[in-house]
């Protein structure tokens, strides 16, 4: 029995000393790549989606009187020119007064006929005279069959018109027009009664 715990203990022994003695496990290095700085790197990749921004449009600048609130003499309803800015206005500076006035208006009814019905279109008179009223002016459009849109200027809206356009703006007997575009410009006639074709033939290429 004491010679198996003799025997026992030796290979016990020597296991021990057999495992001290293997050598140890090999780690694999591990390996650090560094990029050369030099050196470009190629990279596929899909090129970003270009996006064109629409070009917002400057906000223009229209005389105040586009802006006034009219009021049609024979309707009773009110407009400013620049919420119809789009359509094309044949503008006419006026007196009841004035007999010159009174045969450009004629005209003007013909030239209607020439033209025929459009939804781009309108005329416009403007009473200039400060000694003037609605009512002056109503009895003077309903007694000629004029049915198309009239208004009494305000002393600021007259002023404002002379400035812009010239004095002569304020003279009824030389009949002075214009025509407002459909951007909003403002396109003088030449003074003078004008017959119904040349309107049609000034009016036309605004249309």
């Amino acid at each position: 029995m004491k010679r198996i715990y003799i025997i026992s203990g030796a290979l016990v022994i020597l296991l021990l000393g057999i495992a001290a003695c293997s050598p140890a496990p090999v780690e694999e290095p591990t390996v650090i790549v560094v990029a050369d700085p030099e050196e470009d790197t190629v990279v596929d990749q899909e090129p970003l989606p270009v996006i064109e921004e629409e070009p917002v449009p400057a906000d223009p600048q229209y005389p105040n009187w586009y802006t006034t609130s009219l009021v049609d003499v024979n309707t009773g309803e009110s407009f400013s020119i620049q919420e119809n800015i789009g359509k094309v206005y044949l503008v006419e500076t006026l007196a009841t007064w004035c007999s010159n006035c009174l045969k450009q208006q004629q005209e003007v009814r013909s030239f209607h006929d020439l033209l025929g019905e459009r939804d781009d279109f309108e005329s416009l008179g403007i009473n200039i005279d400060p000694n003037e009223d609605v009512n002056l002016l109503t009895g003077y459009v309903q007694k000629n069959g004029f049915d198309w849109k009239y208004v009494v200027a305000s002393n600021e809206m007259i002023d404002e018109i002379s400035s812009l356009y010239g004095p002569q703006f304020l003279n009824p007997p030389s009949t002075p027009m214009l025509i407002i575009d459909k951007q909003g410009n403002a396109h003088p006639l030449k003074f003078g009664i004008k017959s119904a074709q040349e309107l049609l033939e000034a009016v036309e290429p605004y249309l």
